[in-house]
């Protein structure tokens, strides 16, 4: 990858390897996924008021701990009032988070990546992003990082230097990946400013 720099007019641009791009796809499609499942059948009775105004989510917190870390409880010591929170906001927040992941797959199709055809892109795939690109991407990032701390038991510094010592194997492809985000993220954040 070569880091995100500052162009003219508030854009910032950045050019990937298109396995670099296939892995973001890989990875944001499986937050959409477990997005769009959460988003499934009701957990709960829908009220028909509420379901008028498409506010039905689910006021049960998710069983998978990756969403429960996407979509976390609004009020840690009171089960009901995060439960109506969830329940008002959670379509809202999923929604969201599809649609930024959504937004970086089309940029990074947009630069180049054939993503009817993986084997065809050959060339960088050159992203150029105008300011609520940028915010979509750093979202979309931050959600992919979460995930992933989430399956390496990443808490804590602590928790990070542990993971990336690992003589698993399996783990430390994770690892890599986990800080080759992180790298991409601060790099378009030190673009910014």
């Amino acid at each position: 990858m070569k880091a995100f720099e500052r162009r003219k007019r508030d854009r910032v641009r950045a050019e990937f390897e298109p396995a670099e791009a296939a892995l973001l796809i890989n990875l944001l499609g499986q937050i959409i996924e477990l997005l769009r499942d959460r988003n499934g059948p009701e957990e709960s009775s829908p009220d028909p008021l509420f379901a008028q105004l498409g506010t039905t989510g689910s006021s049960l917190p998710p069983e998978d701990p990756v969403l429960r870390r996407l979509l976390p409880d609004a009020y840690r010591d009171d089960d009901e009032a995060a439960g109506d929170f969830r329940r008002f906001t959670e379509r809202g927040l999923s929604t969201a988070k599809v649609e930024n992941a959504q937004a970086v797959v089309a940029s990074l199709a947009a630069g180049g990546y054939d993503l009817e055809d993986p084997e065809q892109s050959e060339d960088p795939v050159e992203v150029e992003l105008g300011e609520r690109a940028v915010q979509a991407w750093l979202r979309a990032l931050t959600d992919i990082r979460l995930a992933l701390a989430v399956r390496l038991g990443i808490e804590s510094e602590e928790d990070a230097e542990a993971a990336a010592e690992s003589d698993d194997e399996a783990v430390s492809v994770v690892v890599d990946i986990y800080e080759w985000l992180g790298f991409v993220q601060e790099s378009l954040v030190a673009a910014l400013g």
